[in-house]
């Protein structure tokens, strides 16, 4: 797998090292036991775990995450991004990925600020804020890892402190939130975000391929239609869908349609060939080939190591 380049550390500005300790501390006080946690303050979760994990496929919704404590690794098809605290992640378009907590202990649980992110609210800041920096700036990937600026940590902390006083939540967290999306924009890889809202530009049409995908998936894929359904050509598509996702159209379906299929076993509705059928394979054995190219494991043994590990599996 292809290793993605560490992001770089600037100076960090005076207080933020203790801004960043305090939002631990929030952050430990809030979490006293390991898993996902949502808040009063709707798509922002506290996340905790303490030990490492084992890695766990997910469809990842948009969302920032800043580490305030640990570390983790997210892979995306053959790359794989790294990141501890102080630095945060950002994906700007559902992507399936693997992520996994990879240090962590009782006494130093790994702990980190989820915020989901708003595609309306994140278009309407681009109109306010101005045109996003063209994209021959780098790679337009969905997902880039940032140092965290202190302002940044500073509105984080500020969102988390809303929770002690509910009251002040309905008019001061939008505000906060709003500040947040305004960072990112701002920062130095915020003109990915830009992209992805901007109407008209190439990474929107992904997005929309994105969710045509989402709600087709058990259907045969034809590039020609899909690419005709968001007014690019099949060529077109490929490139730049690749260049969002690091998959191609056929390899973000087969994802989808595996990582429901895993779902559906885990909650008991159905049995392997049915899972499969109703994913949309007509092969059972191109599905249990496929699955345990994904997941490492044919569907038996793998659920059987899924439920030894759950508790595990639910902090990521």
């Amino acid at each position: 797998m292809a290793t993605t380049p560490q992001a770089k550390q600037p100076a960090l500005h005076p207080g933020a090292p203790e801004r960043l300790a305090e939002l631990a501390g929030w952050l430990e006080h809030l979490t006293r036991r390991d898993g996902m946690h949502p808040t009063a303050i709707e798509r922002l979760s506290l996340i905790r775990a303490s030990s490492a994990g084992e890695p766990f496929h997910v469809l990842h919704q948009p969302a920032l995450c800043i580490i305030v404590q640990g570390a983790k690794r997210v892979m995306v098809g053959e790359e794989v991004y790294r990141y501890g605290a102080a630095q945060h992640l950002v994906i700007s378009v559902d992507l399936p990925a693997v992520g996994q907590v990879t240090h962590a202990t009782p006494r130093t649980p790994y702990l980190c600020f989820r915020l989901d992110l708003d595609p309306g609210e994140l278009a309407e800041l681009v109109l306010k804020t101005g045109a996003p920096p063209p994209a021959e700036r780098g790679s337009s990937r969905a997902l880039f890892i940032g140092q965290t600026p202190a302002p940044l940590v500073d509105a984080a902390l500020r969102l988390v402190r809303l929770l002690d006083t509910p009251e002040d939540i309905p008019t001061l967290a939008p505000l906060t939130m709003r500040e947040i999306l305004y960072r990112l924009l701002r920062s130095e890889d915020g003109w990915r975000l830009g992209q992805i809202a901007t109407a008209n530009s190439q990474a929107q049409r992904i997005v929309k391929s994105i969710d045509w995908l989402k709600t087709h998936f058990r259907e045969p894929l034809r590039i020609e239609d899909l690419a005709r359904k968001v007014h690019m050509s099949p060529s077109a598509l490929h490139h730049h869908f690749k260049a969002v996702t690091n998959l191609s159209p056929l390899q973000y379906q087969k994802q989808l349609r595996l990582q429901e299929a895993r779902r559906l076993l885990l909650s008991d509705e159905v049995d392997v060939a049915t899972a499969g059928f109703r994913v949309g394979y007509e092969s059972p054995s191109q599905f249990n080939r496929e699955y345990r190219r994904l997941f490492g494991a044919p569907p038996g043994r793998d659920l059987r190591q899924l439920r030894g590990t759950r508790a595990t599996l639910v902090a990521l």
